[in-house]
């Protein structure tokens, strides 16, 4: 496959050194791609996903699958890392950063210091927005150069990569800003609040 261009600077966790610098603390690495789901998998009908911004119970912005993908695209490529302890390196996704987000609802800064995403199926994860803006998160919709699929979280999924994957939600289709912070669905069970592979913060109290 062509190497993709790491597009309109995208920061990830993604390190050059080696690959001993690429692998948090108590990661290993897989070429597969496992299936971690709390639930059944939603089969969502294209015409009928949208994706919105909300504040405070007011809608900043929605967005229709054409519409979405009228958005700037970017591709990159990135290592992630799961809270179940494997890592895979160099996936490459295309989507929407969520400063291109921001702009294309005319946002020009950030509303709250954090934000819910609420997904199809119920599930939630909170994530501060300073782990989404500067490059640092987007709405992915296509990975490996084909959509997503639905078992990966397809049609669109959240991606956070310096973060454990929990906090990249699957079936994403709202993002809520929150003046105050909230545990979302993993959280609530014990899960660690911010998820940082690199600090090894996967459960509460690490």
């Amino acid at each position: 496959m062509e190497e993709p261009p790491i597009s309109r600077g995208f920061r990830s966790k993604r390190q050059e050194q080696g690959l001993t610098n690429r692998i948090p603390p108590g990661q290993y690495v897989t070429t597969d791609f496992p299936v971690l789901s709390a639930g059944p998998t939603p089969q969502i009908r294209l015409e009928e996903w949208t994706f919105g911004l909300h504040l405070n119970g007011l809608q900043l912005g929605k967005w229709t699958w054409a519409e979405f993908h009228a958005l700037p695209q970017t591709t990159i490529k990135t290592d992630i890392h799961c809270v179940t302890k494997w890592s895979k390196l160099d996936t490459v996704w295309q989507g929407v950063t969520f400063d291109d987000l921001l702009a294309a609802a005319a946002v020009k800064e950030p509303p709250a210091l954090y934000a819910m995403t609420h997904s199809d199926g119920g599930y939630t994860t909170n994530v501060p927005v300073a782990d989404l803006v500067g490059g640092k998160g987007m709405i992915a919709t296509r990975y490996d150069g084909a959509p997503i699929s639905p078992a990966h979280g397809g049609p669109a999924r959240l991606l956070v990569p310096h973060l454990y994957f929990w906090k990249s939600a699957k079936w994403v289709r709202r993002l809520r800003f929150m003046e105050e912070d909230e545990h979302g669905f993993w959280e609530s069970f014990g899960y660690h609040n911010h998820g940082d592979p690199w600090k090894e913060q996967r459960y509460d109290g690490d």
